[in-house]
């Protein structure tokens, strides 16, 4: 077979792999009952309608007070009554935030044990300038309450000082208005030991309310290389029954989001600001899921400010989990309903073939870092030969059938020159050829397409793995930035010309395709990689020259079966 008919057969086998396993295994569906998506959709509307029909009451409406007015004294004592805003620190051994006492709105959530590369400092999720983020509003019935400039308590007033090892401990919010039954309270859980954050709330003096909490307009710049982390920058939800959906923060326009969600975030390169419905994965029910969002126009460049709507019970009773900090796999992974891809790895339709591959690999790499206590420089280099070593079967396999077929060319093209007028006799010798020399076009391509999806995994993870992120090695500042001196891309495409020129010189005869290949691809290569991340780099170098002692050998197998008669299979 041609090698260009050989590498479109092995183009649309690719297709037909990726396209088959969705169809074959599809996105489990949800059980009918348990939240129809209509409902989510209704309230986001809901929300929406009311929000842009009329202006939004500083007051909810009294219990007991005619429906849709507000007294006027109750909107002055709201307004103007209360202590001065101040700001409440809550410190833990891995983050820092602090909240302010009006609307008891976040306005800062550093992450202490990372360093900002975009700045002095450390990294702050909320961007500068923002106007505080995780304000609440209310929607009941035909009014819209803003809770985001009221004053609250707080209780412990000095804020929490979360000791390693130690106890969850609450702080608890309290707005109570002076002329009025209503009330509206706030309690956050916080674990010393990790990033997710358990929320608990009630509503006293109003019924059938929706709560509107806000996320804010993304997450602060982090990162030395600003234009590229801008890309990345976005919103991501996941729905029920259609999964995640992921919307570039630079493309973003005003919309409305219908649930039911699992959960809603903001996502950098490395970084994630989430929030989750219900206070439990185990938390079942309508309360356990978002009824949608509501996206708007932001008042920082280029952004849009995002608000997630949930149902609040009729006891008055809410509760959601936030998750603010880095994208640690394992992190992810234990708060459920997927949360490890809020950051998705590869193209929509192909993320349920690599999903198992990314766990297996990040699975090994954290391993070979914790448990030898190796760098992850050196940690990539041992990786890139043992995937190596765990493909050379099937690369064997393949090389092996590619070294059978082209021994029986010879006979092929004999037979096609003899029958060429006779389709029927020229079938029937063809098999008699596979079965006597084991000859198949097909043999030396399928073992070479099982690994694919492994190689495509291994892209998107050393892309976006946080592990790397500010990790030294060698003249590399950062294997989570590229090479700020090319060495690496420039190591990857002389390996790549070096295997294809090995390739080259093993053949029988010369063949062009190849030879144009071999001095085309590399500089595309090099092109390509020059801006990736240089962890990235480092492993497809280490693995290409680990190729290589496999590339000599089959060379030398390939001189051995010169003039020799094609091989035959065994009768056994």
């Amino acid at each position: 077979m041609k090698t260009e008919l050989r590498f479109a057969l092995a183009v649309f086998l690719m297709l037909v792999v990726l396209i088959g396993t969705n169809r074959l295994f599809p996105p489990v569906q949800p059980e009918e009952g348990v939240m129809p998506g209509e409902a989510g959709a209704d309230t986001a509307a809901e929300v929406e309608r009311d929000s842009a029909r009329r202006p939004a009451p500083t007051i909810p409406p009294v219990a007991g007070a005619p429906e849709g007015r507000v007294p006027d004294e109750a909107v002055d004592s709201a307004t103007t009554e209360g202590p001065a805003e101040r700001e409440v620190v809550v410190e833990s051994p891995l983050y820092r935030l602090t909240f302010s006492t009006a609307g008891a709105r976040m306005l800062s959530a550093e992450m202490t044990r990372f360093a900002s590369l975009h700045h002095d400092g450390v990294v702050d999720l909320v961007p500068e300038g923002a106007d505080g983020y995780l304000g609440q509003k209310l929607v009941v019935r035909s009014d819209t309450v803003d809770l985001s400039r009221v004053p609250f308590t707080v209780q412990p007033e000095e804020g929490l000082r979360l000791a390693e090892g130690g106890g969850a401990r609450s702080l608890s919010f309290v707005y109570q208005h002076p002329s009025a039954d209503f009330r509206f309270e706030l309690d956050y859980t916080f674990d010393p030991d990790g990033y997710a954050v358990g929320v608990r709330g009630q509503v006293e003096g109003v019924d059938d309310a929706i709560l509107v909490t806000d996320l804010g307009e993304g997450l602060a710049f982090a990162e030395a290389d600003s234009a590229q982390e801008a890309r990345l920058m976005a919103y991501v939800h996941n729905h029920l029954r259609d999964g995640i959906r992921s919307t570039t923060l630079s493309g973003a326009d005003p919309t409305i989001v219908g649930g039911p969600l699992l959960w809603a975030a903001f996502k950098s390169k490395f970084f994630v600001l989430a929030l989750m419905g219900g206070d439990s994965e185990a938390t079942a029910g309508p309360a356990s899921y978002l009824g949608g969002l509501l996206v708007r126009d932001g008042a920082l460049e280029e952004r849009v400010r995002v608000g997630a709507a949930q149902a609040v019970g009729n006891d008055g009773a809410f509760a959601y989990r936030l998750f603010m900090g880095p994208q640690e796999y394992a992190r992810l992974s234990s708060l459920g309903q997927a949360m490890e891809e809020v950051n998705p790895y590869g193209w929509r339709f192909f993320r349920p073939i690599i999903r198992p591959f990314v766990s297996i690999i990040m699975t090994i790499l954290v391993f070979l870092h914790t448990q030898l206590t190796w760098t992850y420089g050196w940690v990539l280099i041992v990786f890139g030969v043992l995937m190596r070593v765990v493909l050379f079967p099937l690369n064997h396999k393949a090389m092996k059938a590619q070294l059978r077929n082209m021994a029986v060319q010879p006979l092929v093209q004999e037979i096609q020159k003899k029958h060429k007028d006779s389709p029927e006799k020229l079938q029937k010798e063809m098999m008699k050829l596979h079965r006597e020399h084991g000859f198949n076009p097909l043999a030396g391509c399928i073992p070479l397409l099982l690994p694919w999806p492994v190689l495509i995994a291994l892209f998107f993870v050393f892309q976006n793995t946080i592990e790397l992120r500010g990790v030294p090695f060698l003249w590399l500042p950062d294997l989570s930035a590229k090479d700020p001196f090319y060495i690496l891309p420039v190591i990857l495409a002389l390996s790549m010309f070096l295997m294809q020129w090995v390739s080259l010189r093993s053949l029988d005869t010369a063949n062009q395709q190849m030879k144009m290949m071999m001095y085309i691809m590399p500089p595309m290569m090099l092109f390509i990689f020059a801006n990736l991340a240089s962890g990235l780099n480092l492993y497809y170098a280490t693995a290409n020259i680990a190729t290589i002692p496999q590339q000599v050998w089959i060379m030398n197998e390939r001189k051995k079966m010169k003039g020799l008669p094609p091989p035959k299979l065994s009768s056994d």
